[in-house]
């Protein structure tokens, strides 16, 4: 499992032509990415929608520079958001994986508002919601060295309050989300992913 618009996709168009294939038999796609590369197939992904076709931006922080310490390698959010401009006024349905968010440093309700707000500013319908995070046994030493790096003292607050745990729920998710229910009303964007319709018949009429 991994995005499927890496880099590396600039040059290999591996994801591309998996999507011309797609658009060639008619089939649904849900694509979940932090990067604004998935432009580069707008074109054949305005043809699958004709099908069904949704393009979630994980987006859990509207700030670029607290990106830029997160996830470094990934579109900064304001690149994904103008990104999802673009699909939305394209008539592809697109809109936020609002997930993982991370304990201590992104539940806030300052930073959920901005992302519910900036998703329905830039044409997203939906939100798929997340309060907090997992983390494995090498993945969580690697995460707690960049705590150290980027939020000193943060690591000790983790490891009282989650210990070795794989689930890492924020310990403000019960305020959170009714905050994120209401902000999602407010904006008048859904907090689901509307889900494809099969239309088995007409695809099977295809071979």
């Amino acid at each position: 499992m991994n995005d499927p618009f890496m880099p590396l996709e600039a040059e290999v168009n591996l994801t591309g032509r998996a999507l011309a294939v797609i658009a060639e038999f008619g089939f649904p796609i849900h694509i979940i990415t932090k990067s604004a590369l998935v432009l580069k197939n707008l074109d054949t992904l305005r043809e699958i929608a004709r099908t069904y076709a949704s393009i979630s931006f994980t987006i859990t922080t509207t700030d670029d520079n607290l990106a830029a310490k997160i996830e470094p390698y990934a579109s900064r959010p304001s690149a994904r958001l103008r990104a999802m401009r673009v699909l939305a006024d394209a008539g592809v349905q697109t809109g936020t994986t609002m997930m993982p968010i991370l304990p201590f440093i992104e539940d806030n309700e300052e930073n959920i508002e901005a992302i519910v707000a900036q998703t329905a500013a830039a044409g997203g319908t939906y939100i798929i919601p997340g309060l907090g995070m997992t983390t494995r046994n090498r993945q969580r030493e690697y995460y707690y060295d960049r705590l150290d790096e980027h939020f000193p003292g943060l690591r000790q607050r983790y490891e009282r309050t989650f210990g070795d745990r794989y689930e890492c729920h924020s310990p403000r998710e019960k305020q959170l989300w009714p905050f994120f229910e209401d902000a999602c009303r407010r904006h008048k964007i859904s907090p689901r992913i509307p889900l494809y319709t099969p239309q088995t018949a007409k695809q099977l009429a295809m071979f």
